[in-house]
């Protein structure tokens, strides 16, 4: 149990898939979900005071390297001008904005590339790591709720095949098959 929770962990420090992969994973195999969420969270969450303190001051230095300056200027580029439209956009509401980007789980959002703009925004530490924190458990909670749903529908298809595999289908009242749970929600 330990592996996998470990697994949990090091999955929701991976920048791009964080607890967006780790959350899945955790539904996927069964583990409990209150601690899967608090592991991924806390896996998600570890690397952010380290982004937002160093890395902006990684790419400075590294932009005029002969083998990475391209990329580490390109990065800060690409950061500068998607900061610019962030700022413009968002206003007085910077960090509801924050939160939103980090806590709906799109490709390229998260609390690695959120930490990033506040970074290069010179955002207050504090304020920051805050809104990215209630952005990670939004995006929790939605991963959560969609991995219920999709892993939920998977074992529903499942034991169905494996019910009408074994000889017909059972029928009910209305001669439609009986799908065990969602038929006691329509009643007899």
């Amino acid at each position: 149990m330990f592996k996998k929770y470990l697994i949990v962990f090091l999955i929701s420090m991976v920048p791009l898939i964080e607890l967006r992969g780790a959350i899945p994973y955790a539904v996927g195999f069964n583990l409990p979900i209150v601690p899967s969420c608090i592991v991924a969270v806390l896996g998600n969450m570890l690397p952010v005071p380290f982004i937002f303190l160093f890395a902006r001051k990684l790419l400075e230095w590294g932009k005029d390297k002969p083998v990475i300056g391209g990329f580490f200027r390109w990065c800060l580029t690409k950061g500068e001008k998607a900061v610019k439209k962030m700022e413009e956009k968002a206003g007085n509401g910077l960090y509801i904005a924050l939160l939103l980007f980090v806590g709906i789980p799109l490709p390229g959002t998260g609390a690695w590339t959120g930490t990033l703009a506040a970074s290069l925004l010179n955002m207050d530490f504090k304020k920051s790591v805050i809104f990215v924190m209630l952005g990670v458990l939004l995006a929790g909670a939605i991963m959560l709720a969609a991995s219920l749903g999709v892993f939920g529908a998977i074992s529903l298809v499942k034991s169905r095949l494996h019910t009408c595999g074994q000889g017909p289908c059972s029928l009910d009242s209305r001669n439609e098959p009986s799908w065990g749970m969602l038929s006691k929600l329509h009643g007899p």
